[in-house]
């Protein structure tokens, strides 16, 4: 088989923008309603008084009519007329006055944009003659949406892999540091171990302007005896030395004492027990939230910070090289579903906030709380309408959402698959612009723009597919059944 049969081959069994479909196809049907029980309740500060989120349901695509009528909305309406392809959301809300659920009410909460071809749109599944009988084009792959009439597509992003360990030199290469962007539920926190030329070893974590030594964080994480310590740690010499002289300077004694000194600094002046307290909630919340944030996953953050050590202390002795941030295995691919479900967390902690206030409002001027008149829909709506149409992000990312390139048929799939990069074009960045060996048969070398942004905005080759993500609770489940465990015997 030559190569252009097998390339005819392949695009006659797959879409060119088959995972992005996917993608949304995956926000839509599990992303959603993660969101929603990541928030579980609304708690407006009435006693008494809360409200339990439930299942989230999407409708598909209407348009609601001047007189109140309603029907189908089509891609090609949606483009004639100047409106938005959206499809309606549904939220159960169950108040609990006094601890007894009343009875549940299903509201509307909202707009969600529809990608033209998922399985919510009209298009999915249809023959090349519907299509053509609905006014559309049987080439045209999908993969976009349609905002105020405009076809926008969302940007693949390239970043940096969360939830791994990158260790590279800083400051002239006097200190080692051993760094891991930590993400969960859609908060992302930098956390890092230094290890300084003198062999002193500290953390980093968000919220907390100073460094902790790493002996003293290890020990307000609960394992405060030196020979515990030790045992968390490999037999490599070198990593033995560099943990017994951070031993040695260490003030804390045990795990309280540990807790003190972090919350004094945390809070000076303020009550003992109150400092404990605030050291333990920045602990839990903001370090290495990625493994867990509550009291139960403190043991398991210790053992991490020791491998994020380890990893320090060899590349400091020159037994490890630094990791290559270039390399494609150390980067990840945000596509359509992972940006929609950042923008829908976003919005709906607005529409929370909202809905929180409404309902405090109504009880202070004893009206009846009913869910219609509390939920304001546009409170979610207009956050995301804003960012489809603007291309803001959440992160302060910009140019996102794009309109869709269609001079041609060719460049509008290249628009489709390309990838940008979050470094600021202004800057050198000479290493992140060249050409690296991890590409090859990932992304075209030749599909780059000249100019300020050469190399930062690349393009997907015609046989590279993005995976979508898996769950990894199965795979925590079946290392547990096999006896792995972070507790000592």
């Amino acid at each position: 088989m030559t190569f252009s049969e097998l390339t005819k081959d392949y695009l006659k069994n797959h879409s060119m923008v088959e995972q992005f479909l996917e993608s949304y196809d995956k926000f839509v049907e599990t992303g959603l309603q993660s969101v929603v029980e990541s928030q579980e309740v609304i708690e407006p500060q009435i006693e008494g008084l809360v409200l339990k989120l439930g299942k989230i349901r999407v409708e598909r695509p209407r348009v609601i009519e001047v007189d109140g009528s309603s029907h189908i909305l089509y891609p090609m309406e949606a483009r004639i007329r100047d409106l938005s392809y959206t499809a309606p959301l549904y939220l159960e809300i169950t108040p609990v006055i006094h601890g007894s659920e009343k009875r549940s009410e299903e509201v509307f909460i909202g707009e969600l944009p529809v990608m033209v071809k998922s399985k919510l749109c009209y298009l999915n599944g249809k023959s090349e003659q519907e299509l053509v009988e609905l006014g559309e084009d049987s080439m045209d792959p999908g993969g976009y949406f349609i905002i105020n009439g405009t076809e926008k597509t969302l940007m693949t992003l390239e970043d940096l892999a969360p939830n791994r360990i990158l260790v590279s030199k800083e400051k002239d290469g006097k200190v080692v540091q051993s760094k891991i962007f930590s993400t969960r539920l859609g908060f992302r926190g930098r956390c890092t171990v230094d290890r300084a030329s003198d062999g002193k070893l500290s953390v980093t974590l968000p919220s907390y302007n100073k460094a902790i030594e790493l002996s003293l964080a290890i020990k307000s994480l609960g394992i405060d005896k030196p020979e515990k310590i030790m045992e968390a740690f490999s037999n490599d010499p070198e990593i033995i030395n560099d943990i017994t002289l951070n031993l040695e300077l260490d003030e804390a004694k045990n795990k309280r004492e540990a807790l003190e000194i972090i919350g004094k600094r945390a809070a000076p002046g303020q009550p003992t027990e109150y400092q404990v307290r605030r050291a333990e909630m920045l602990l839990d919340r903001y370090l290495l939230p990625h493994i867990g944030s509550d009291e139960q996953s403190r043991l398991a953050k210790a053992f991490f910070l020791a491998r994020m050590a380890e990893r320090a202390i060899l590349v400091a002795y020159k037994k490890r090289a630094v990791d290559d941030k270039d390399h494609y295995s150390n980067k990840r691919l945000k596509i359509t579903g992972e940006l929609m479900e950042e923008l829908f967390r976003y919005a709906f902690g607005f529409l929370v906030k909202d809905v929180a206030y409404q309902m405090e409002r109504a009880n202070v001027r004893g009206r009846k709380m009913s869910m219609f008149a509390v939920v304001r829909p546009d409170a979610l709506t207009e956050r995301i309408r804003y960012s489809m149409a603007t291309g803001n992000w959440v992160g302060g990312h910009t140019g996102v959402c794009q309109p869709l390139d269609r001079y041609n048929f060719i460049s509008a799939m290249s628009f489709l698959r390309r990838v940008t990069s979050p470094l600021a074009k202004k800057h050198p960045h000479f290493k992140a612009r060249d050409l690296h060996g991890t590409h090859y048969m990932r992304l075209d070398p030749n599909e780059t723009p000249e100019g300020p942004n050469c190399g930062l905005v690349k393009a997907l080759s015609v046989f590279a597919q993005v995976t979508t993500g898996s769950n990894e609770e199965p795979i925590e489940t079946s290392l547990k059944k096999l006896g792995v465990s972070m507790k000592f015997d």
